[in-house]
């Protein structure tokens, strides 16, 4: 079976520390492509501050030059809360040649055991999960059945969020080289988060 990974979350701006991870995945689990998901609305985060068109064109300007990055606009097209187990049962059924990698943070692998339908997701999905600065992966404290469907890989450690690059914005810091030069002349171009070209710089 094809194994592609799915890189979901609100983009909100995407950075690079997405990219990185995105690559460390791909690369330690010799994943054919990575596929970039905008949510729709997240279950456990805020409404993102811009629109969902906007936030897939910043992915699909990010992983441009990247042949194994591929932009996926499921979750923004069918709308409302954003459950992976919905999105995983519509991509099997779509693809069911493709054995999909989930994706995600230290913090959502503690998290695992409270997300919708994850009885039924891990047999769905092999979460591959990448440490971030100042989250502690406790594996161990996980319910096995949750536990046995997730691997780990090791990533640069970058300390870069979507919400630091929104809060430097708004204090008139600079995000320049946090986000692919392509988002940062995005986001001057039009004007979301109120990056002016001169402000941030």
């Amino acid at each position: 079976m094809r194994r592609i990974g799915i890189m979901g979350g609100a983009f909100d701006p995407i950075h690079v520390g997405h990219l990185l991870v995105a690559e460390a995945a791909r690369d330690q689990f010799a994943l054919e492509e990575v596929w970039f998901m905008p949510s729709h609305l997240p279950p456990h985060k805020r409404k993102a501050g811009v629109s969902g068109q906007m936030r897939l064109e910043m992915v699909t300007a990010a992983i441009a030059g990247n042949p194994a990055f591929k932009p996926l606009d499921i979750e923004l097209k069918r709308g409302g809360i954003s459950y992976t187990i919905d999105t995983m049962k519509e991509l099997q059924r779509l693809h069911p040649d493709i054995r999909f990698h989930f994706i995600i943070g230290a913090d959502m692998i503690n998290y695992l055991p409270k997300w919708e339908g994850i009885e039924e997701l891990v047999r769905m999905v092999t979460f591959i999960g990448l440490q971030r600065p100042g989250s502690m992966l406790e594996l161990d404290s996980l319910p096995e059945y949750i536990e046995e469907a997730v691997c780990l890989a090791e990533m640069p450690l970058v300390d870069i969020s979507s919400s630091l690059i929104r809060k430097r914005i708004a204090r008139g810091q600079s995000v320049r080289y946090m986000v692919p030069e392509s988002v940062y002349e995005y986001m001057i171009r039009s004007g979301i988060y109120a990056v002016q070209q001169g402000g941030t710089d």
